[in-house]
Formats: structure tokens, sequence, C-alpha cells
């Protein structure tokens, strides 16, 4: 166990934690970053091209974006550790985080920045042509698709949001869903079925994503109630079920909403308990976007910048 209190201690990377890193470091608080073993940097690290990040009219990749990041809070003095946390204490005026390699972190403040993934289909071809073809965020990929036949998988509003914006850019754009009925609000689907370049595929669920050596190219079908399997083109395949806020290490430790995103108080990242903030897609299941995380992030540090100067630190 490392037997010096930290000022601040940052779970998680992606744009909300390199940012509170970054704003926590240039106040003086050296962070410690935990920024996961296996996937650093979030969900972008898995994106090809940001072109809707600002400051980046040519665009930049996901993976350069978060390497930028990271360099950027290295620079003015945060710590990184490629580990996992696998269990919190984070009751009184020290708390306690203990990673997957065995060592523990006692800290003042904590700003938790894990995020969330993406539900999976969990069908072939889905992680084989994953950012080549198949895609979880239609703003940040549907523009790649323009005059290419696109599918959207799921039911609820996400997708049919999904769907809509993404006529934007397909020859056109087919919904699959495993019911014949929709999870989504009245609204959405009386608008979705208004839309002309809008189609559906009911009753059904994709079992596989099929393509060539490069890209997507098709998806396989099944009606879940005749059995019939068909093949529908698709060089865009956007997966719209839902996410999973990756807030499951906490094991009760801050109180959660019903799908487990940490719940803060009012505007603030402040959450159910002195000394605990989040920031980014662990708290924010509306708006999912890098930019936003970022902005998270920086008001997480603040945050926690101001309850540290309460506390003397």
């Amino acid at each position: 166990m490392t037997e010096n209190i930290r000022d601040a201690v940052i779970i998680g990377s992606g744009p909300a934690g390199y940012t509170a890193a970054i704003y926590l470091a240039r106040a003086g608080y050296k962070p410690l970053v935990i920024a996961g073993a296996v996937t650093p940097g979030g969900q972008l690290v898995n994106t090809t091209e940001v072109e809707n990040y600002p400051g980046f009219p040519d665009g930049i990749l996901g993976p350069d974006l978060m390497d930028a990041m990271q360099h950027q809070a290295e620079k003015f003095g945060a710590e990184i550790l490629w580990d996992d946390v696998v269990s919190v204490d984070l009751k009184g005026d020290a708390k306690s985080i203990t990673c997957d390699g065995g060592d523990t972190y006692r800290t003042r403040a904590v700003v938790i920045t894990t995020g969330s993934d993406y539900r999976k289909l969990g069908v072939p071809g889905e992680a084989e042509y994953s950012g080549r073809g198949v895609s979880y965020c239609a703003t940040c990929d549907g523009f790649f698709f323009r005059d290419k036949p696109i599918v959207v998988v799921g039911g609820g509003d996400s997708a049919f949001q999904d769907a809509d914006f993404l006529t934007r850019f397909g020859s056109s754009v087919t919904l699959i869903h495993r019911r014949s009925e929709f999870r989504a609000s009245k609204i959405m689907v009386d608008r979705g079925k208004a839309n002309d370049k809008l189609s559906f595929v009911l009753d059904s669920v994709v079992e596989q994503v099929n393509g060539n050596d490069k890209e997507a190219e098709s998806v396989t079908v099944k009606n879940v109630t005749t059995g019939e399997t068909t093949t529908l083109p698709a060089s865009g395949v956007f997966v719209a079920i839902g996410h999973n806020p990756a807030t499951g290490f906490l094991d009760g430790a801050l109180d959660l909403d019903a799908h487990g995103y940490i719940t803060t108080e009012g505007a603030s990242t402040c959450t159910s308990l002195a000394g605990v903030f989040a920031a980014g897609d662990c708290v924010d299941s509306v708006y999912r976007q890098a930019i936003s995380a970022a902005g998270t992030g920086c008001r997480a540090a603040l945050d926690a910048q101001a309850y540290l100067d309460e506390l003397g630190a």
C-alpha cells in the first residue's frame, strides 16, 4: 500500500479523465490517473476519424486525440497508471482505491470518469468489422456512409434518432428490430414512419455481419417468427441497443440511478459522498459526446479543486 495520501486520483481516462487530469495537474495537485489496463482512452480509441471535435478542421484519429490529451496531462505533472480498479472505499477524508495489480492508493479527492460501454450484438463479424462498417455512434460516423446502404439495429428512442439522422447520408436506411412493436416514444416512431428514406424490418435479428477483407457489405437477418433468413446490403451497420455504464466496480459505494449511472447533485459533478466527483459517460446517459465529456471533466476538476482548497490540501 502506498503510505502517502495523494491529493487527487482519477479513475478512468478518455476525454473526461484526461481533461480533469490537465486541470488538476495545472493547479499543482499532481493527480494519479488510473487509466485502465486494456482499453485506456475510452471509446475514442476505437474510433477511426473524429471530425466533430473543435479545433481539428481536417479531423483527427480517435487514438491520436487521446494520445495528445494524455501527453498534455503528463506535461503538467499527471501520473498515468495502466491498471484497472477492482474495489474502492470512498468514505471519510482519505479514500482507498485498490487496483487489479494489487496496489492500493489513498487520496483526498476522487474523480470517476470510467465511461460506458456500448451494448454489443454478439454476432459473428461484429468485432471483425468494428470501425470498418460496424459503428455504435451515428453522429460520429454517419458521414462516412454517404450514398451507401445503412442498417440500424434497435427499437428505442436512440435507434430512431440515429436512423433519422442517418437518412441524411445513406442511400437507404433500414431499422431492424427484434419485436413487432417499438420501445421508442410515439413521436419518434411517427417521425420515423413519415420518413420516406427509412424502412423497417421487424420481428428480426441480425445474425451475422458480412464483408470483404476491407469493409462490411451486408448483414444476415433472421425473422424470429418464421425462421426465414435473408441478406440485406449494408455498408454501415449502426448498433443502437443501449449502453452499460462502467460502474460495477463501485459495488454500492455511490448512489446510482436505475440504469447504473452515477447520480450527481444538480449541475455539479458532486456525487453522494463528499470528495468524490464524477464526469463523462458514467454520468451522462443522454449526450455521450467527446466534447461534452471533456467539459464535465473540467467541471469535475474544478469541483475537486474547490473541495481540496477547503480541506487545505
